[in-house]
C-alpha cells in the first residue's frame, strides 16, 4: 500500500480494475451489437459508422486493459480519452434532442465527462 500515498509508480490496482473493467464492459457490449451500435451512431450522423464504431470501441477495450495491467499506459489512457473526446459530443449532444431525451442524453454526456476526467488523470500519472 505504500504506492497509495506517493505519485510513484502505478496507480492502486483496485482503482485501475474499478475504471478499467467497467470500460472493457461497454467496448464489449459495443462490438456483441456491432450492428446495432452502427446503426445508432448513423442516425446520430456519424460518418463511416461501420468502421468507426468497432475502432473507437477497440480504442475503449484496448485502453481498458492497459490500464487495468498498467502496460503501455500512456497509449492506454489517451486511447480512452480519444474515445470519449470523440464520442460524447456527437452521440449524447444533449443540446439538440427533444425534451423527452434531454435528460437521459444530459447524463450520458456528463458521465463521459467524469471518465475523461478519470482517463486524463491516468494519462497525467503514465508520464511521470
Amino acid at each position: 500500500m505504500a504506492n497509495d500515498s506517493t505519485n510513484d509508480g502505478p496507480p492502486p490496482l483496485l482503482g485501475r480494475l474499478l475504471f478499467a473493467s467497467g470500460l472493457a464492459v461497454l467496448a464489449l457490449r459495443n462490438l456483441t451489437n456491432l450492428d446495432g451500435r452502427i446503426d445508432y451512431a448513423e442516425y446520430k450522423g456519424v460518418p463511416s459508422p461501420e468502421t468507426l464504431v468497432p475502432a473507437s470501441s477497440g480504442l475503449l477495450l484496448g485502453g481498458s486493459l492497459g490500464i487495468a495491467l498498467w502496460k503501455l499506459p500512456k497509449l492506454s489512457a489517451a486511447s480512452i480519452a480519444t474515445f470519449f473526446v470523440g464520442v460524447t459530443p456527437v452521440m449524447h449532444d444533449f443540446w439538440a434532442v427533444d425534451e423527452d431525451s434531454r435528460d437521459e442524453e444530459l447524463t450520458s454526456f456528463l458521465q463521459n465527462v467524469t471518465l475523461l476526467g478519470a482517463a486524463l488523470t491516468f494519462l497525467k500519472r503514465a508520464a511521470k
